[in-house]
């Protein structure tokens, strides 16, 4: 059972990231922010359910939350500032754009690059939770919408570079992958600071 919030009585968003360890392509992030008594018995972390389950529950998402944002950051902005820092700028851009002001960041993984509201010099007040998309509701509506839309993008340029198999693969480094690679070359949308 998956917790509705880390701390009580503030507004808090959840943050996920979908792309990081891909070759190719953006790395997607979303911010949450759910409603304090928000129930969901089948809301999880994104890795852990079907797609079709996946884009279910997007919808639901989409119209329980409170607010919603999915940020992007592109392959060349990756190799400029690092897959890690370009998660964070992601889930920088996603809040960016939410039209509540959350008080409150619950972040999945460990680390995460301070957020400054409009350029304030105040950073907002935030905690990294390990495998927090299998702990807190915000954080796995986070990762679901995250996901889904990197899925859609990935789909959008297979359509484009057939031959990479992005339909199946969405950009991660598998066998069939890494042999287009080989056999083709890189596209403008694969991350050229990576090991193919």
């Amino acid at each position: 059972m998956l917790l509705p919030y880390y701390k009580k009585g503030v507004v808090e968003a959840g943050c996920d990231e979908a792309g990081r360890g891909c070759l190719a392509g953006s790395v997607y992030a979303a911010a949450v922010i759910l409603p304090p008594d928000y129930h969901n018995d089948i809301l999880n972390d994104s890795k852990q359910l079907s797609e079709k389950t996946r884009y279910q529950l997007r919808t639901e998402i989409e119209r329980d939350a409170i607010a919603w944002a999915v940020g992007v950051c592109t392959a060349q902005e990756i190799d400029e500032i690092n897959i890690l820092h370009a998660s964070y700028r992601a889930m920088h851009r996603a809040l960016d754009q939410l039209n509540v002001r959350p008080e409150f960041l619950i972040i999945d993984g460990n680390k995460f690059d301070p957020y400054y509201p409009d350029g304030g010099i105040m950073a907002m007040p935030h905690a990294t939770i390990v495998k927090g998309d299998g702990k807190y509701l915000s954080i796995a509506a986070a990762s679901i919408l995250a996901k889904t839309y990197r899925d859609d993008y990935m789909a959008q340029l297979a359509e484009e570079y057939p031959q990479y198999d992005w339909l199946q693969n969405k950009g991660y480094p598998t066998e069939k992958h890494r042999e287009a690679i080989k056999k083709y070359g890189p596209t403008p949308y694969h991350r050229m600071t990576f090991r193919f």
